[in-house]
C-alpha cells in the first residue's frame, strides 16, 4: 500500500487540488458530502491513475532521477512493484468512477473518456505525447478536466474562457518545471522533451514568459492585485534564478525538496485567497 500511496505523488497533488477548489469560490463546500467524495477521487484515485500510468513507461529514467522514491516526488518503483500497477489502477478507477457517473449522468462519462484518450496519447510506448517536444505541453490539458469534474459534482456555475485559459497556462508552466528538474535523466535515457530540446536556459525564458503572462492577466483582466502580486514576486524569483543565483546549474536534491514543499504553502496560501476573494471567477 507504502508503494501504491507513493505512486500517486502525494507531494504534487496541490495543483489538482488547486484546480478542483477553483469552482468553488465563496461557496460553503464543507457542508457537502459530495465535494467530500471529490476531493478524495482528485487526490488519490485520479493522481493514482496519472502517475502511476506515467511511471510504468518511465521506468529507466525513472531508475536516474534522483527525485523519486519519496511521498513528496513519487515512488521509484522496481519491474515487479510496477507489473502491480495497472491492476491496482483498473481496481482502484472502477471502484470510483461508476459512482461519479451514476450521480452526474453522460457528461461525466465524457469526461472520463476524453481523460482516458489523453492519458494513451501521452504514455503511448514510444510514440507517446511524452516524448514530442511541444506536445507533451499541448497535452496538460488533460489537467484542466479538473475542473468541468468539479463543476458537475459540486453544482457550481461555469467558468469564463479566460480562466480556463490561465490555468492552461498554470499548468504548462508545472510540466516545464519538473522537466527542468528532469533534463538530466530524461537525456540519459534519450528521451525528448520541450526541456531536453531547448536546454536549461531557453527551458526557463519560457516559464518566466509564461508567469510574465499570468500575472499580466490577473492584473489587466481580473485586477487582483493581491493574487497579482503574489504571482509577481514568484516571477522575480524566476528571473534571479535565471540570471543570479542557480542559471543553468542542476539543482540538488535537497534544493528539489524545497522546492516542492515550497511549491506546496504558496498553493495552500494562493487556494484559500482564490476561494475567499472569488477573483478568478
Amino acid at each position: 500500500m507504502s508503494f501504491f500511496l507513493k505512486a500517486s505523488r502525494p507531494g504534487l497533488w496541490f495543483p489538482t487540488i488547486w484546480l478542483y477548489m477553483l469552482p468553488l469560490g465563496t461557496q460553503e463546500f464543507w457542508q457537502s458530502w459530495l465535494f467530500w467524495a471529490g476531493l478524495f477521487y482528485i487526490c488519490f484515485p485520479l493522481n493514482f491513475l496519472i502517475y502511476g500510468w506515467n511511471d510504468i513507461v518511465d521506468y529507466e529514467t525513472d531508475q536516474l532521477n534522483p527525485r523519486k522514491g519519496s511521498f513528496l516526488f513519487g515512488a521509484q518503483g522496481s519491474k515487479e512493484e510496477l507489473s502491480r500497477l495497472p491492476f491496482a489502477i483498473a481496481v482502484v478507477q472502477l471502484l470510483s468512477c461508476p459512482f461519479f457517473i451514476v450521480m452526474e449522468g453522460w457528461w461525466m462519462l465524457g469526461l472520463f473518456a476524453v481523460l482516458a484518450l489523453i492519458l494513451i496519447a501521452y504514455n503511448y510506448p514510444e510514440r507517446g505525447l511524452r516524448s514530442m517536444p511541444g506536445l507533451d505541453l499541448a497535452a496538460q490539458f488533460g489537467y484542466l478536466l479538473v475542473v468541468p469534474f468539479s463543476i458537475m459534482v459540486n453544482d457550481v456555475a461555469q467558468l469564463p474562457a479566460v480562466t480556463y485559459f490561465y490555468l492552461f497556462l498554470f499548468a504548462i508552466q508545472s510540466q516545464l518545471i519538473g522537466e527542468v528538474m528532469d533534463i538530466e535523466p530524461d537525456s540519459a535515457v534519450g528521451r525528448t522533451t520541450t526541456a531536453t530540446a531547448l536546454g536549461v536556459r531557453l527551458t526557463k525564458m519560457l516559464i518566466i514568459s509564461i508567469v510574465a503572462i499570468e500575472t499580466a492577466l490577473l492584473f489587466l483582466v481580473y485586477q487582483d492585485y493581491v493574487f497579482g502580486g503574489m504571482l509577481g514576486l514568484g516571477l522575480i524569483w524566476l528571473i534571479l534564478d535565471l540570471t543570479l543565483i542557480y542559471k543553468t546549474q542542476k539543482y540538488t536534491l535537497t534544493q528539489m525538496r524545497l522546492f516542492g514543499w515550497g511549491s506546496n504553502g504558496i498553493a495552500l496560501v494562493s487556494m484559500a485567497y482564490v476561494w475567499w476573494s472569488g477573483c478568478l471567477l
